[in-house]
């Protein structure tokens, strides 16, 4: 018996189209791995002292991210490793790292993370803390650190300095969020809608273009390759929204329309 390719590929992509559909909406079912939680009192003074993003939302938000904030340390292992000593307030700033990129939708959950590591300093490709050439802050893990993201202490602590332009934290779960799609690629598929991604492309592929011929005052690293140019300018989306609407106005729509998609539409 024949079959019409036609037929075919349209079921697989309605059948691949309900499979993200499921996965995406599976929010709140992920299974509890820590009962052991921070404060109300603690969450709320981290909050209210360090994350400035959190600052700017109004009662009603920021009631929200509190209750988005809980579900990622009830449901996201963050462990020290290799003798760096973590508080509440570390697991706090990771878990506010993590609930920032995605506040703006109201069916989220990383689903392709089980565990954040903390190491006590920098390192290398190997994990290797003591390595003098070691110059990694953070990184999402492959092979056998799958489903895992590693942080060093002091990059997490230094993103939520009093004005920092930076945020390695918020930089790792962007990738991750780009990951959540099968391909880190700098298009996260799940955010991002189809009518925006051909000027997204075309954005950045201009802005890298101008960095690479030192035409840019974005940082060097987000000429890296695609993927790396998303995760900067994630970093400064969040981190001072203001300065990138001044200076570079059209990244600063097209992100607003990525990450907030709502508020963007509210303000056309």
């Amino acid at each position: 018996m024949g079959y019409d390719p036609v037929v075919i590929t349209l079921g697989l992509f309605i059948f691949g189209g309900l499979l993200i559909w499921f996965v995406w909406k599976r929010v709140g079912n992920k299974k509890i791995v820590n009962k052991a939680l921070p404060s109300a009192t603690e969450i709320e003074l981290v909050l209210r002292g360090r994350v400035s993003f959190f600052q700017h939302l109004n009662a009603q938000q920021q009631e929200t991210f509190v209750k988005r904030l809980i579900y990622f340390l009830q449901t996201t292992k963050i462990s020290a490793e290799k003798g760096a000593e973590i508080t509440d307030e570390h697991r706090i700033l990771v878990a506010a790292s993590a609930t920032i990129p995605l506040f703006h939708f109201e069916h989220w959950s990383y689903e392709n993370l089980d565990e954040v590591l903390i190491y006590p300093e920098m390192f290398n490709e190997k994990y290797n803390t003591e390595d003098k050439a070691r110059n990694i802050l953070g990184m999402v893990g492959d092979g056998a650190m799958h489903r895992k993201m590693i942080l060093s202490l002091p990059a997490l602590e230094a993103g939520f300095a009093k004005n920092a332009s930076s945020n390695t934290a918020i930089h790792e779960f962007v990738h991750l969020i780009d990951k959540a799609d099968g391909e880190v690629d700098g298009i996260p598929e799940y955010l991002i809608p189809k009518e925006l991604v051909a000027p997204w492309l075309e954005e950045m592929h201009e802005t890298i273009s101008l960095i690479r011929r030192d035409k840019s005052d974005i940082r060097d690293y987000a000429a890296t390759n695609q993927a790396e140019f998303l995760a900067v300018l994630s970093e400064y989306f969040f981190q001072k929204p203001k300065l990138l609407q001044e200076d570079h106005p059209e990244l600063y729509e097209l992100l607003n329309e990525i990450y907030s998609p709502k508020a963007a539409a509210s303000e056309a």
